[in-house]
């Protein structure tokens, strides 16, 4: 008993001595252009290692350097490299018969630059490319490489464009597939860190891969991004004025060049243009699209989208181009609560006069938005109904015309009957037209005008149409020239901003539309009339201005 048991222990030193001595008896590096010319081989691209070193341990060759060259037609750099490689092979076939057979392979501390031209087109578009779609279909075993598991530990991948020196660096990325094979699907995991924070995680399955084009091999997986901050991305101009923080969760799928992805999509802090600022309230969207891979252009079929109880519904077309990305989407809301609504308000650089917010009303929106992203030039209708505007008076503002309509007014509020217009919405500001306000305190307010950006000035022409109360006609009247028992006009522009709005007299408007008899009579006055300074006076005391 004791001789077998020495046997055993003087077999298991001899093993130890071989596992030790073998990888300084055997030149590992003569089996590198092999390997090279196997991997080069596969992804048709040519492949650099460095000096391999053979473990017998852990059965598996490993070097300090890799290199993998970049598409010629993107760039003359590599596209990964990594000082720390280790591939897993059988040993025994690459001692005695030199046959190389690829168990699992590690790359350390990658670094992966993702480059897309003016057409769309990926730098990894033709890895592992075959040039023709029967070479595809047909795969091929010398051409295959399978992997029992494919892992990249911490690495960092740079994507850009050929048109750009701008670049999004996503750090801590992990990647691994397991059962590796370019003529089979096999299961996949992704997970990085975004720029400026925030997390991407993948999980699902992938392949075969299309051997005409990488960048069309078929997925199903499950997407999750997690605090993406839009101002870091990379993609959009900082100049926009476009930023805000995004949670993704969708299943995307594809198949044969054709994408869809379904899921749901959190705002927060949105901010839609340059002067704006974050919306007060989370925006959700639920959305359905389909993209087409070989075009690089979606379609939107149904996105709903959530701002507390309000709901819109948003679709239509997108389409990457080189650095940008364009698209033509038509919004339509009805019966939105404006209470919800205002919250968001800011982020379009929108912004109400300092302590005031609406308490009730209903918002209705056409809207057609087109263009670049972050140049979009946003057109339609809106309209606000039977709201109210607490902490601002309209009729206050324009001092003695609620009074001339009959109205008490001067409770602090706004009651607002109707609001409409055409909207023109672009990166310099937003333009009203039509601008038709209804007042039951005070008459009608018409016009036109223009809120710029940034900095939300406004310069708007209006004209008052008040209503017919008691003395308004005799009094109004007198002062314009117009007689009768019909509503009075007064024309009036808005200066200031949209927080803080000056409402001024446009005298020069009123004489012009006075008849040349009563001229003399506005502008000098009649004292036997008991009137003093004329129009100039009289439309000085109905905005708040004492007559001189």
């Amino acid at each position: 008993m004791k001789g077998i048991l020495r046997y055993i222990v003087i077999g298991i030193v001899v093993l130890v001595v071989l596992c030790v001595a073998l990888p300084f008896l055997i030149d590992a590096n003569k089996f590198r252009p092999m390997v090279e010319e196997k991997l080069s081989a596969t992804l048709q691209r040519q492949v650099k290692i460095g000096d391999l070193r053979l473990s017998l341990l852990s059965g598996s060759l490993a070097a300090n350097n890799l290199s993998i060259a970049d598409d010629p037609a993107f760039s003359r750099s590599a596209f990964l490299s990594a000082k720390s490689f280790r591939v897993g092979v059988e040993l025994m076939p690459l001692i005695f018969s030199k046959a190389l057979h690829i168990t699992g392979v590690t790359i350390e501390k990658p670094a992966v630059t993702l480059l897309r031209n003016p057409a769309g087109k990926w730098n990894y578009s033709s890895l592992a490319a075959t040039g023709s779609a029967s070479a595809s279909q047909s795969g091929g075993a010398s051409s295959d490489l399978a992997i029992k598991k494919l892992e990249l530990k911490d690495g960092r991948v740079a994507v850009g464009s050929t048109a750009s020196p701008k670049q999004s660096v996503y750090d801590e990325l992990n990647f691994e597939a397991s059962d590796v094979s370019l003529n089979a699907q096999f299961p996949l995991s992704l997970s990085a860190k975004l720029p400026g924070g925030g997390s991407l995680k993948l999980d699902g399955k992938a392949g075969p891969v299309d051997r005409t084009d990488a960048s069309l091999t078929p997925i199903s997986a499950k997407l999750a991004i997690s605090s993406l901050d839009l101002a870091r991305t990379g993609f959009l101009d900082p100049a926009s004025g476009i930023a805000g923080m995004v949670d993704f969760n969708s299943d995307i799928s594809s198949a044969n060049g054709q994408a869809k992805a379904k899921g749901t999509l959190k705002l927060e802090k949105l901010q839609m243009a340059k002067g704006g600022s974050p919306a007060g309230t989370p925006i959700n969207v639920d959305f359905d699209s389909d993209y087409d891979l070989r075009r690089s252009a979606g379609t939107l079929n149904d996105g709903v989208v959530k701002i507390g109880n309000a709901v819109a519904h948003l679709a239509g077309t997108f389409e990457n181009q080189g650095d940008s990305t364009r698209v033509n989407l038509k919004l339509n809301a009805q019966n939105m609560p404006v209470k919800d609504v205002q919250s968001v308000l800011p982020a379009a650089g929108i912004v109400l006069p300092k302590g005031t917010s609406f308490q009730q009303g209903t918002l209705n929106a056409n809207l057609n938005a087109s263009g670049p992203l972050d140049k979009l030039v946003t057109t339609g209708d809106v309209g606000l109904f039977n709201a109210i505007l607490t902490g601002f008076d309209v009729g206050s503002k324009l001092s003695a015309l609620s009074a001339f309509s009959g109205a008490k007014g001067g409770n602090g509020n706004t009651s607002i009957e109707k609001l409409t217009s055409n909207l023109r919405a672009a990166p310099e500001g937003i333009q009203l037209s039509s601008l038709l306000m209804v007042l039951p305190a005070l008459g009608q307010l018409s016009g036109n005008g223009t809120i710029s950006a940034p900095g939300n000035a406004l310069n708007f022409k209006m004209l008052a149409t008040l209503s017919a109360a008691g003395g308004v006609v005799n009094v109004v009247g007198g002062l314009t020239g117009q007689h009768g028992s019909g509503s009075q006009q007064i024309p009036f522009t808005i200066q200031g901003t949209t927080s803080d709005p000056k409402f001024v007299p446009d005298v020069k408007g009123m004489v012009g539309s006075m008849a040349g008899s009563q001229v003399g009579n506005l502008l000098g006055g009649s004292k036997s009339q008991g009137q003093t300074g004329g129009i100039g006076g009289a439309l000085g005391n109905i905005f708040g201005k004492k007559s001189k």
